[in-house]
């Protein structure tokens, strides 16, 4: 399974919407994207019944979470169930999380009702899962990536935005902040 890169080297910036979640899981409390500018964000949207997210999506997240924590990025799992949506409830999330190890904050894709997409995933376009996007620090959709991702590859791109300097606040970027 190959990976798809999506959105990389776009003249028109993107920034990244909002994450809509009705569970956090591994943190104590909410997580706002608006609240981790200055820091390279990587979102890692999954599905515990997924292969691809069980066998190399999840276990890459986890790493690079677990790497880059003192580096200023934050990694966070984004768990967007849009199938098999009686098996994937909070109790087997927690459980899947647990058995795997997975020690990175995970917010549960919140749903509209009636909608079979979660909000988050349609917000940003997703194709499915795994998807692996890296948001810059000024809250810009860098780079996103949906199936198998190769690791070097991640590494190379959050190393490039780790180098980068943050662009200065000022008053038209305070408003788009909002």
């Amino acid at each position: 399974m190959g990976s798809t890169l999506i959105g990389v080297g776009l003249p028109n910036r993107q920034r990244a919407p909002e994450l809509f979640v009705s569970e956090w899981f591994n943190t104590n409390t909410p997580i706002a994207l608006i609240d981790l500018r200055g820091q390279v964000v990587v979102l890692h949207a999954f599905q515990m019944l997924c292969p691809g997210c069980v066998l190399h999506g999840t276990p890459l997240a986890q790493r690079i979470h677990e790497r880059f924590a003192i580096e200023g990025v934050t990694v966070i799992g984004l768990h967007t169930v849009f199938e098999h949506h009686d098996a994937m409830g909070p109790v087997s999330l927690a459980a899947f999380l647990h058995e795997f190890r997975v020690t990175m904050p995970v917010g549960v894709d919140a749903h509209e009702h009636g909608n079979p997409i979660p909000v988050t995933m349609a917000a940003y376009g997703m194709q499915g899962t795994p998807t692996l996007v890296i948001i810059d620090r000024d809250g810009y959709i860098r780079h996103r990536y949906f199936g198998q991702v190769d690791e070097l590859t991640v590494g190379l791109r959050i190393g490039q935005l780790l180098a980068q300097d943050p662009e200065p606040a000022t008053a038209s970027n305070d408003k788009s902040r909002a």
